[in-house]
């Protein structure tokens, strides 16, 4: 924002044009103090304009780099509660405990949202470490239990930060459960709740879920529930939009050619019991 000289300009020309979310890279700023600045600049943009905003926050290694506490005292201020997520927070899996426990209580009573991308996260966090590595993402589980609207992103599918992605979010979803090392029944339900109703709380999508009422959009999988879609990878069968369906992709199943044994594998009866 304050590195580019017409980074302001281009901001305001964007929002001017119909942009309906104020973003910004605090800790791209050449000192702590210029990030801190960016974020108040910024929340006063949104705030003035009634938009939402999602801060790429604090995507480092760096335990002093603590812009979401700024975002967090700033979504207070302006009363934006509600309207303010923060994404990628990595900075939080290296600060002290300590002042993650005062972090955590600020972001909860500002009722900022929280969003992890866990592929790009495990890529691109530790690359200064020896060993052993950080994995990086900020803290799910905490975040969660304090009340926070959590969700997973993508962030990268393919840039030169990111060349392996698909768009594929049930691969984001199986990741950022890895990662987190959220495998309980219920955490991975969590995780799966991470890449579609959180995201669409947080967006603030209306005519959202499977309700009489609610937009017709939806994609049908090729799995009997949540977990098994997520340790599936499960197919996609229809793409449905607005009721029509858009895509749609054959039933998958594995035949095979041994003695005695059943032509084809039900990968549901391998799983364990709901």
């Amino acid at each position: 924002y304050f590195r580019s000289p017409t980074a302001k300009q281009n901001v305001i020309r964007a929002l001017d044009k119909g942009v309906d979310v104020v973003g910004g890279i605090p800790h791209f700023e050449r000192t702590m103090a210029d990030g801190a600045a960016s974020v108040t600049e910024l929340c006063e943009m949104a705030a003035d304009r009634g938009l939402m905003v999602d801060m790429h926050c604090d995507e480092s290694d760096d335990p002093l780099s603590r812009h979401i506490e700024m975002l967090a005292y700033e979504t207070q201020r302006l009363c934006l509660q509600g309207r303010v997520a923060g994404s990628h927070l990595t900075s939080m899996h290296s600060m002290d405990n300590y002042y993650v426990s005062k972090l955590i209580a600020l972001m909860a009573e500002a009722e900022v949202s929280a969003i992890a991308n866990p592929l790009i996260n495990i890529t691109l966090q530790g690359r200064h470490d020896t060993y052993p590595k950080r994995r990086g993402m900020t803290r799910v589980p905490e975040l969660r239990k304090a009340g926070l609207t959590v969700a997973f992103g993508h962030d990268c599918v393919m840039d030169p930060w990111y060349s392996m992605g698909s768009g594929d979010m049930l691969e984001v979803a199986s990741m950022g459960l890895h990662v987190a090392q959220m495998t309980s029944r219920d955490d991975i339900r969590a995780c799966f709740d991470a890449v579609t109703t959180q995201p669409a709380k947080i967006m603030g999508i209306e005519g959202y879920g499977i309700e009489v009422g609610n937009n017709a959009d939806f994609v049908v999988l090729q799995a009997r529930d949540t977990i098994e879609a997520i340790r599936m990878r499960a197919n996609r069968l229809f793409v449905i939009r607005r009721g029509k369906i858009i895509a749609e992709t054959p039933m998958a199943q594995t035949r095979l050619h041994l003695a005695d044994r059943p032509d084809h594998v039900r990968e549901h009866e391998y799983a364990p019991a709901l």
